[in-house]
């Protein structure tokens, strides 16, 4: 049908729309877990994304995800958590998607076609040197996603784009490359399904070693989190008192004393004497809860604070 992977047809796309409802849904499942078995290949390339996105954020630049379609839905709801989940501030967040407001009313195809909006939308949102923009666009094609990724790159940003097709023109322009290989869509063309999975997942794995690098996750609770409702602040709660060992009625008494702050409550259980020496070994530690603890219990019976380093020994890991 056509030259491309994404837009080939599918080996059990032939008679599917005569096939039996459960056939369908069984096919259309299996095609699923084909696509997500695809971004396994992608780690290595994932992992050095995730590398570069955590510092450009702790140097202060800004995480800038940019798609069309399918591919901007995935962005969005990937962007949109970072703020709630890991406590990365919104205004160090950028969306760009073809069509602006109106693609989460109506969205049309043809502003992916749009490549000065694509140039607008970079300049707009003020990417250049330090910060960092990924790109997204199953065909690797889409010429609102190129041209964003190019643009981006002129004005000093790092760059990574994600695409299904191999040697696509996104990946070759992008300083780093993800490639999800997907099988053909059970319906050709309908990205929206199998590329859009893996799309999803890699960018789940992207977000959040980007968080364990900033110091974010800690024996995999979300110690940054934004707890701005009933549920979050009961999941705050928990964690502290996971953490801390301590009681949850403690943890909730801790967490008024630090304003809510997860890892400043967790410390001033280990024996921090206040929220502000808290939050000065948590700046020593780049925002680290686990040398900051283990600083605490190297201090207990000393008279002189422990001098935490900013930077890991020679030959040990940062994060």
């Amino acid at each position: 049908m056509a030259e491309t992977r994404t837009e080939a047809l599918h080996q059990n796309a032939e008679g599917l729309d005569i096939q039996t409802p459960d056939a369908i849904l069984s096919y259309l499942a299996d095609a699923q877990i084909e696509a997500a078995k695809v971004v396994r290949n992608a780690i290595p390339s994932i992992a050095r994304a995730a590398e570069i996105i955590a510092g450009r954020l702790r140097g202060g630049g800004k995480l800038a995800y940019a798609a069309a379609g399918s591919s901007g839905l995935m962005a969005l709801a990937d962007a949109l958590e970072l703020p709630g989940t890991f406590g990365i501030h919104r205004d160090r967040i950028a969306i760009l998607i073809a069509g602006g407001d109106e693609a989460f009313r109506m969205l049309a195809g043809g502003p992916e076609d749009d490549t000065e909006e694509a140039a607008t939308a970079i300049a707009d949102a003020g990417i250049g040197k330090g910060d960092c923009l990924i790109a997204i666009s199953a065909s690797g094609t889409t010429p609102y996603a190129v041209r964003a990724i190019e643009e981006a790159a002129r004005r000093g940003a790092a760059t990574i784009g994600i695409a299904n097709n191999r040697g696509s023109a996104l990946l070759r322009q992008a300083e780093t490359a993800i490639l999800l290989e997907t099988p053909p869509e059970l319906i050709a063309g309908s990205t929206r399904m199998g590329a859009g999975t893996a799309q999803k997942i890699a960018l789940n794995m992207l977000s959040t070693l980007t968080a364990v690098h900033l110091g974010h996750v800690h024996d995999g609770y979300m110690v940054n989190l934004m707890a701005d409702n009933i549920k979050l602040r009961d999941r705050a709660a928990r964690i502290v008192a996971a953490v801390s060992g301590r009681g949850r009625d403690e943890a909730v008494r801790l967490l008024e004393k630090s304003g809510g702050a997860v890892k400043t409550a967790i410390l001033l259980a280990a024996g921090a004497d206040s929220a502000d020496a808290a939050e000065k070994l948590l700046e020593g530690t780049g925002q680290k809860l686990r040398p900051a603890l283990s600083a605490i219990e190297g201090s207990k019976g000393r008279k002189t604070p422990v001098l935490i380093k900013t930077e890991p020994e020679k030959g040990q890991q940062g994060d």
